[in-house]
């Protein structure tokens, strides 16, 4: 699976061994070229398939199992094992497919922006109207870049920390051309901290003015369950990328610019089931284009339940931990319109009952169906496909409260928590205000209730400087322990464990020649 990535060239994805990405039907190549409006349309599309399939499978759930939350069964064959295990090494290959997957994407940006600027060159474009839209695409195309890039900073290098932002390749190889060749000398080297965000914020920039032009000229305005690229999305993106770099005041600002357009709300309690088993909610920043949901496109994605349920319904490949997960929300019970429900909505939601099979006999057992499958996408068989969900309203509010706190403006920060939280568990007590680290472990803790199994806990973690040690205890089902492999079961991770940065892939290495001394460190 050794692959070059600049140059590689499919006009939305590349097909991995992991079954992480699949090509849409009728896609452009570069023989084909983009010759006309009609050609960029359609090019357009391959970008947001990208993202689509960008948005499910092993690019979110990989990170979740490596982390506390989950622990690996008997029966899961060693399904995702190595990373379960806390065994990440330059060969594996799910680090490499996704290596690979998003660098063959930014190569597709590359392409597109290079083919799209050159047709608006060319004065070919018939009216206004269509040159208007090339600029459009093309501000969606960084805005897909900047979303790329942060993903790969965030995964495969360090926390970024402004006494390391100017250390030389600490950053990412960065491109921004669609040139492939085979001459090695060429392809760059790692970047710094600083250039990598550097070059992610001139894309934010970019599509954000390009985006806020469209809209003025009445495009692709935002919506709930937004389904393009807006302004807003590139803010909420912003707003992500700055917390990362630890600029709060950008952060903050950013998020609260997306909060207070009043174009999207928190899902309320009564609707919370709604956003995973529908994939539909008032707070949906970004679902990506779908053009046809029945026929074409059913194949685009791949299945993010499965890392977790299996589809006979009997086993679970991995079960939230009792003691680092479930303890982590108010399970008491309430009576809601006659029945009675989980104080909060994310407990009942998430987590739901199976009697797990295994050497003949049954343990009950609590497993994660956060993503049970939208039906669309699950006729005539279980295979846990949603619709991917790249941005929610909810991830801004916990961003301004993590940003506020770090900024010492303890009265903001409890506000968004004390929203948030209303929002999730009745009968919350929103007058309930924290101070200090209790604070600060308080939206900690609504951060990894809300976000857990979306991609984000190796990230926070790594951010906050903990460590962690998974905990097999079961209490409310003791032979459930039995299921458990071992000695995943009891896996930790030292504070600033080197395995919370995932290694630049060995076949990378071994094709750049510019990457020699650059791997990260302990690989």
């Amino acid at each position: 699976m050794k692959k070059i990535f600049l140059s590689i060239f499919m006009a939305a994805a590349v097909l991995t061994s992991c079954d992480m990405d699949t090509a849409p039907k009728g896609v452009l190549t570069d023989q084909d070229g983009i010759t006309n409006y009609i050609d960029c349309e359609a090019a357009r599309n391959g970008v947001y398939a990208g993202m689509r399939s960008f948005g499910t499978g092993g690019y979110i759930y990989f990170t979740d199992l490596q982390m506390d939350m989950f622990i690996g069964t008997e029966t899961n064959g060693n399904r995702n094992g190595e990373l379960a295990r806390g065994e990440v090494y330059s060969n594996n290959q799910d680090i490499e497919a996704v290596w690979s997957g998003v660098y063959s994407r930014i190569g597709n940006i590359n392409y597109f922006i290079t083919q799209a600027e050159a047709l608006l060159e060319s004065g070919t474009l018939e009216n206004a109207s269509r040159v208007a839209n090339v600029k459009g695409f093309i501000a969606e195309a960084k805005f897909a870049r900047a979303m790329y890039y942060l993903y790969l900073f965030d995964h495969f290098c360090q926390a970024y920390t402004a006494d390391k932002a100017t250390t030389p390749a600490l950053g990412l190889p960065l491109v921004d051309k669609y040139q492939p060749t085979p001459d090695r000398k060429s392809y760059p080297p790692r970047s710094t901290m600083a250039k990598t965000f550097e070059f992610i914020e001139e894309d934010l920039t970019e599509a954000y003015d390009g985006l806020v032009e469209w809209e003025q000229a009445g495009h692709n305005v935002a919506a709930a369950n937004s389904a393009y690229v807006s302004s807003y999305t590139v803010e909420a993106l912003w707003a992500r990328a700055a917390l990362l770099k630890r600029d709060f005041d950008t952060a903050i600002e950013k998020a609260q610019n997306v909060i207070d357009a009043g174009i999207w709300t928190l899902t309320p309690y009564a609707q919370y089931a709604a956003l995973w088993t529908s994939d539909q909610g008032t707070e949906l920043i970004f679902r990506p284009f779908f053009p046809n949901l029945v026929n074409t496109e059913q194949g685009a994605i791949s299945s993010t339940g499965d890392a977790w349920l299996n589809s006979n319904g009997k086993e679970s490949d991995y079960i939230p931990s009792y003691m680092n997960c479930l303890t982590m929300y108010d399970r008491t019970t309430v009576a809601v319109g006659g029945q009675n429900r989980y104080k909060d909505v994310r407990y009942g939601t998430f987590f739901t009952q199976w009697n797990l099979k295994y050497q003949g006999s049954a343990s009950p057992a609590l497993v994660f169906t956060k993503y049970p499958g939208n039906a669309i996408f699950n006729s005539g068989r279980q295979e846990y496909k949603n619709m991917p969900k790249l941005f929610r309203l909810s991830e801004l509010y916990l961003i301004v409260a993590e940003a506020s706190y770090e900024n010492n403006d303890e009265g903001t920060a409890n506000t968004y928590l004390a929203d948030l939280r209303t929002q999730r568990i009745l009968g919350y007590d929103s007058s309930e205000e924290y101070s200090g680290t209790e604070l600060r472990d308080e939206i900690r803790l609504e951060r990894t209730r809300e976000l857990i199994g979306e991609g984000f806990r190796m990230s926070d973690l790594r951010r906050w400087g903990l460590g962690f040690q998974r905990n097999p205890s079961y209490p409310i089902s003791p032979t459930l322990s039995r299921l458990f492999r071992r000695p995943e079961a009891t896996l930790q991770y030292a504070p600033n464990y080197y395995r919370f940065v995932w290694p630049i892939p060995q076949a990378e290495m071994d094709v750049n020649p510019q990457l020699k001394g650059q791997q990260n460190p302990g690989y």
